[in-house]
């Protein structure tokens, strides 16, 4: 197979932003452009990279495989150009970075003290919030950057005047009482015993168990509403029901009383960078923070799926 790399790009922002249009104005080019390149790869492929719905353009499995594989070369010239330009010249000012706690435990902190030892001018400040919190902080000029997550299985545009780096993809995991399911040797979703329980109404989590019940026809009343992951954790171990959870929340946290599944079909969390638009073309302290966070997570997500 025998693929044009700068065709990908065009790919990746159908998948990222949720159709062609929408592409073509965050590419700013024709939505004809777009097809044309999409079209171009599907030859150089001879696979069916998007399906044409009344609601807009989806991408075919053949479609997902390449847009994650755009993804990783997109990270990968990210952390190349970033090192290139940090050779350049000093890096010195402080960048505020807004961020929720399992990547502030497991990416974020472990990173801290490498990045001072690198560029000891640069002063990066982390607050921890939820997601609405962090927004509002982002847009009102107290964060430069905000890391927060969605969930891959429905289609995410960032909010106009902004922009989203991805940084992580990451398994939802199934979380049940111990012992529950050892009778089973495929779980059905369909048929668990249990009742789910739920998240903050607006959180990648919650949204996540409302697709899996949505896609399962269930409804999608929840049993419990908590809004971390120890909470969810506790009330599994009580037996009060089943839930989902990200892998990355599960790293630093104790599971007793707890079987953490990996089942088909919950899909994947996906972690990004966002940032106001303008804000990325005017500061080399914010794009060489944006590129230390993206090199922190690629490197993550190396071990953990070699582990």
């Amino acid at each position: 197979m025998d693929v044009d790399p700068g065709r990908l790009r065009f790919l990746l922002a159908v998948a990222r932003y949720g159709g062609v249009l929408a592409a073509a104005d965050e590419l700013n080019v024709t939505a004809s452009a777009v097809s044309q390149q999409v079209a171009k790869l599907e030859r150089e492929t001879s696979h069916t990279l998007l399906r044409r719905t009344p609601s807009g353009s989806v991408l075919t499995p053949a479609g997902m495989a390449l847009a994650e594989a755009a993804e990783d070369v997109e990270r990968a010239l990210a952390v190349a150009r970033s090192r290139l330009e940090q050779d350049d010249a000093a890096v010195s000012g402080i960048v505020r970075i807004g961020l929720f706690q399992s990547f502030a435990i497991s990416v974020f902190a472990p990173s801290l003290q490498s990045w001072r030892e690198r560029f000891p001018a640069l002063d990066v400040r982390a607050s921890e919030a939820d997601e609405a919190d962090l927004m509002r902080a982002l847009r009102a000029g107290n964060l430069d950057a905000v890391v927060i997550e969605l969930d891959a299985g429905e289609s995410h545009a960032p909010p106009r005047g902004t922009t989203d780096v991805p940084l992580l993809d990451e398994p939802w995991k199934l979380l049940v009482p111990a012992g529950a399911l050892l009778d089973t040797e495929v779980v059905d979703l369909g048929r668990l015993s249990l009742p789910w329980l739920g998240l903050d109404h607006g959180s990648a989590n919650a949204k996540a168990v409302r697709r899996v019940r949505r896609e399962l026809g269930g409804d999608a009343d929840t049993r419990h509403a908590y809004l971390n992951t120890q909470t969810a954790i506790a009330l599994v171990a009580a037996g009060e029901g089943v839930t989902i959870a990200p892998a990355l929340a599960l790293e630093s946290l104790p599971v007793d009383g707890v079987d953490v599944l990996d089942v088909p079909g919950l899909g994947m969390r996906r972690v990004v960078l966002r940032h106001l638009a303008r804000s990325r073309s005017t500061s080399q302290v914010l794009d060489t923070t944006v590129g230390l966070i993206r090199e922190a997570a690629a490197a993550f997500s190396y071990e953990q799926s070699g582990g």
